[in-house]
């Protein structure tokens, strides 16, 4: 009797091992195809969310509101000389402007009076879709920089995360206008 017990033991250990084990021997293939499960289910989740069934609205609206979530408001800057509110929002460029996102930025002093918009155009084609982002420890603001060049391109409150889920939807959104 013991000795049935003890062999359904190290078949179960060596079952659990076995199982373990067999994800770390995956090859690229199998890594692509999770990848390409986790990217749809992504998109999936998105269009959900946002009641649509075209991927290309579900990140506009999904991006426009995490910039509408950690817009650097001047609340937020507490002893800075110039206070003042930055607001962006994307669009995807009309039928003539097919390949580029339009940035629409909005700056707005503390009391709210002086006003001041800036449209910036990028172009899509033929860039690394990979948003890169920095929140500098000591700051106030997280920085996601224009993947055509490295500038920066618009910068929201600091947080990390933040940061990161928009630098991801934005990426998506980019390789989204890349394909048409």
């Amino acid at each position: 009797m013991q000795a049935r017990l003890t062999r359904k033991l190290m078949a179960m250990v060596l079952g659990g091992a076995l199982f373990t084990a067999i994800p770390a021997v995956a090859g690229a293939d199998d890594a692509a195809t999770l990848q390409g499960a986790e990217q749809a289910a992504y998109l999936d989740g998105l269009k959900r969310l946002y009641l649509t069934d075209n991927e290309r609205n579900a990140l506009l609206a999904h991006s426009n509101a995490l910039l509408e979530t950690y817009a650097l408001r001047a609340g937020y800057q507490v002893g800075q000389a110039q206070r003042q509110d930055l607001l962006y929002r994307f669009n995807v460029g009309n039928v003539g402007n097919a390949g580029e996102l339009i940035l629409r930025e909005e700056s707005r002093g503390a009391q709210g009076t002086a006003i001041s918009v800036r449209n910036q155009r990028v172009a899509v084609f033929g860039i690394d879709p990979f948003i890169r982002y920095e929140c500098p420890t000591g700051g106030i603001r997280c920085v996601l920089f224009n993947p055509a060049d490295g500038s920066p391109l618009l910068s929201i409150v600091r947080d990390h995360q933040g940061a990161g889920e928009l630098a991801k939807a934005l990426s998506f959104l980019i390789r989204n206008v890349q394909k048409g």
